[in-house]
């Protein structure tokens, strides 16, 4: 007993050592911004704070250490033996390995009660005599790893766990690297999400199979056997994949993502298509703007610039002069109320495609609409939006991770487009929990199935979030697409709300996002509870 209470002990002090080093860490790389996240916390703006230090800590080299350290207190038991539940692990040596690799993997696999194939081993020199190794029936389930894979104690257990009901033929976890005998570089996946899995296989040596001696034979002369079972077995579509939000695989090589991401096969046949553009004044943001909707390479544009009370007579000289066969020019009195204004455009609209478009966008892309409307047009899909970057280059919307700050954040935000980031996910098409409406292309008949925006809760902020929300109550989900990728200057034309009523106005949407969405409650399927829900950047939580 008192053996256990001084390792706990010393637990502790490591635990307190490894947080002041994060702390550390994270003061010397960004001082000023550190003492900012400082002064908020001081200052008891806490949600404030804890949101400027969590992407800061997250940058130690020492923070997932520490997010280890902390796990480890819990503690778990390896699996025992089912032979109820086989689980078979078919590690892959062909294409070379260190003995001591190998001697790893399958130590990992003896105390964790499972059987082992070595695909290149003397007695299995092929996946093809691997299979007639396998006694099928036993209906096994397989787990493909590479030498030097380790499994986290419990896997086969949380495994079988999740298995007994049936609803799939697929199952994956989560995993890190392991560099020496440090593990590093997490992976929290989303739940499954196969427009992402498209361009990055985040499940092949981090999953088990219910494969059959058919699945498997119809892949042994593929030197990549492994990649091919996960991705035929993902086609045939027995259930979507299920994700174990557990840290199960510690990985010696991960498989990289498409870089860049594959090009897009655009619709032979694109329909008519509305541009609604919200404006009041700047001409100077509003001409750069309409320019680029015109110079896109789509057969059938019309667009409606809906006046929300200009008096620059700049301004309403060039609305005067537009051409009325390509553009309609609505007036919209009163205070500005984003919902209304595209609702009212939308109910106008001659096209069998939105785009609600903010005035202050530039696009450099001539491609980038019928990319956008290529994906719209898909029957799984509700909302489409761009990635934005603000004008020094960096991401401003990479699509919206519902909870972060407890209401909606832009993910990635402040990355620039070529670090890697998380994985490169800002560089990839996947689904998203909602998309910015400050580029976003809908089909007509899905924006009118959910009622448009929501114009009584919603006026300005959060219009966007909750419509995607109600599309994919619908079965329509909203897909962020880099492909599209546009310069935001982001509510320059309006200004922010810094006045007393505009901020009365915002706390009052933000409590209804949370009323009618739980964001301070619930987690975004394509984000990970072990996400920091203060940081954009996908950033650990500590």
């Amino acid at each position: 007993m008192r053996s256990t209470s001084i390792v706990h002990h010393f637990k502790r002090i490591g635990d307190a050592w490894l947080t002041a080093s994060v702390h550390f860490d994270a003061f010397r790389a960004e001082p000023r911004a550190y003492l900012t996240a400082t002064k908020w916390w001081i200052k008891r703006k806490r949600v404030r704070a804890r949101g400027q230090f969590a992407p800061l800590l997250s940058q130690s080299p020492r923070a997932y250490r520490l997010w280890v350290l902390r796990q480890e207190r819990e503690g778990r038991a390896h699996s025992q033996s089912d032979a109820q539940c086989p689980i078979i692990g078919l590690v892959d040596l062909t294409g070379g390995f260190d003995p001591k690799s190998l001697a790893s993997t399958r130590q990992s696999m003896m105390v964790e009660a499972l059987t082992l194939l070595a695909i290149g081993a003397p007695e299995t020199p092929t996946l093809a005599a691997a299979i007639a190794q396998i006694d099928w029936s036993a209906n096994p389930w397989l787990l493909p790893v590479r030498p030097g894979d380790r499994l986290a104690p419990g896997t086969a257990d949380a495994y079988r766990a999740t298995m007994i009901d049936g609803a799939t033929q697929l199952i994956y976890a989560d995993d890190d690297l392991l560099i020496g005998r440090r593990r590093a570089k997490p992976y929290f996946k989303p739940d499954w999400n196969n427009e992402l899995f498209r361009q990055q296989d985040y499940l092949t040596g981090a999953c088990i199979v219910h494969g059959t001696r058919a699945d498997l034979e119809a892949v042994a002369d593929r030197a990549d056997w492994a990649a091919g079972l996960i991705a035929n077995m993902v086609e045939r579509g027995q259930g979507a994949p299920i994700h174990l939000r557990q840290m199960l695989h510690h990985r010696r090589h991960r498989p990289s993502p498409r870089l860049p991401a594959r090009p897009i096969d655009i619709a032979r046949e694109l329909p008519p298509l509305s541009v609604i553009v919200p404006t009041r004044n700047r001409v100077d943001l509003l001409r750069t703007c309409l320019e680029g909707v015109t110079a896109a390479h789509y057969p059938q544009v019309d667009v409606i610039v809906m006046d929300n009370d200009s008096d620059d007579p700049e301004t309403l000289a060039y609305l005067a002069a537009l051409d009325p066969v390509r553009h309609c020019v609505l007036r919209h009195s009163g205070a500005f109320n984003y919902s209304a204004i595209n609702n009212r455009a939308a109910v106008q609209a001659q096209g069998r495609l939105l785009c609600l478009l903010n005035n202050d966008i530039e696009m450099t892309d001539p491609h980038w609409l019928a990319i956008l409307a290529t994906q719209a047009l898909r029957p799984d899909v509700g909302a489409v939006g761009a990635r934005l970057l603000y004008p020094d280059g960096r991401i401003q919307h990479a699509g919206v991770v519902i909870g972060v700050g407890n209401a909606a954040g832009h993910a990635h935000r402040f990355l620039h487009p070529d670090e890697e980031g998380y994985f490169h996910r800002h560089s990839l098409p996947q689904f998203t929990m909602a998309v910015t409406a400050a580029c976003l292309v809908v089909e007509r008949d899905k924006f009118m199935a959910v009622g448009g925006l929501n114009e009584r809760d919603f006026a300005v902020a959060f219009n966007d979030v909750d419509f995607c929300l109600r599309l994919n109550q619908r079965g329509w989900q909203s897909l962020y697409e880099p492909r599209a990728t546009l310069i935001h200057h982001e509510s320059v034309s309006r200004g922010l709300d810094r006045d007393p009523v505009g901020a009365a106005r915002f706390a009052g949407e933000l409590a209804a996002l949370k009323r009618l969405w739980k964001t301070d409650e619930i987690y975004d399927p394509y984000h990970h509870p072990q996400l920091s829900r203060a940081s954009e950047q996908f950033a650990v939580a500590l």
